[in-house]
């Protein structure tokens, strides 16, 4: 069983009432993700416990960061762990449906650890099967929602299976997006890679940033690579 909370070095993640838990492909999202400018507007869809909105606001101190998320369990979560951070008064929480929602202002940067179980059999927990799957939100609405809330120069960034990547980059060409950083993760640096971390952008790039990262080098035994990526988060 996961533990209520996790505790990170600034701050602290209760997730009893949230369906999904920290988890290491929030993690990644959140210390990978950049923003274009400092005082960048940023969007964490589906935020549930907050996990990522808070990475961002200790990452880039001027940023202001909104969370919005459809589960009313994960909302109260969300606030609660927010208002215990030193970043309370730059992350603002609510209950917000993506395809409805709107921002006169724009965002400067779109992040989500969006469903990714696509033809998956649901599962009967209904609070993990929003969180899960992507029958609360298609890949097609996620990027139509991005491209309509995003701002010109602003970017997109998502942790997701390899599985799922040849159907959200369709989408994605669809609405106008270009892809301009990838990172292949691995678990082991035996394993085939199994999460993406994808950057798209408004415009075309003259070349795509490609790396790859490992989590660990043997059991519980984090890479390099890993240790330099979460040093300002995670305790040991």
């Amino acid at each position: 069983m996961a533990n209520d909370y996790f505790q990170f070095k600034q701050f602290t993640i209760h997730q009893q009432h949230c369906a999904m838990k920290v988890g290491t492909d929030g993690t990644l999202l959140g210390a990978w993700a950049q923003v274009p400018i400092a005082s960048a507007r940023i969007l964490d869809i589906g935020t549930g416990t907050g996990l990522i909105a808070l990475m961002m606001a200790q990452r880039f101190p001027e940023a202001s960061v909104v969370g919005i998320d459809i589960d009313s369990d994960a909302i109260s979560q969300a606030q609660e762990n927010i208002k215990a951070s030193p970043f309370a008064d730059r992350i603002g929480i609510s209950k917000e449906n993506i395809l409805y929602y709107n921002d006169e202002k724009g965002f400067d940067a779109i992040v989500t650890n969006p469903p990714y179980f696509v033809k998956a059999l649901t599962c009967p927990d209904h609070q993990r099967t929003l969180a899960r799957h992507t029958v609360s939100l298609t890949y097609e609405e996620l990027m139509h929602a991005a491209n309509r809330l995003l701002n010109p120069h602003g970017v997109f960034s998502l942790v997701i299976s390899t599985e799922c990547r040849s159907a959200l980059e369709a989408e994605a060409i669809l609405e106008g997006f270009f892809i301009s950083r990838v990172c292949q993760i691995r678990t082991t640096p035996r394993k085939d890679p199994k999460r993406l971390l994808i950057e798209f952008l408004k415009h075309p790039v003259d070349k795509i940033f490609i790396e790859e990262g490992v989590i660990e080098e043997a059991p519980n035994v984090r890479t390099h690579w890993y240790q330099q990526l979460t040093q300002d988060f995670y305790i040991r």
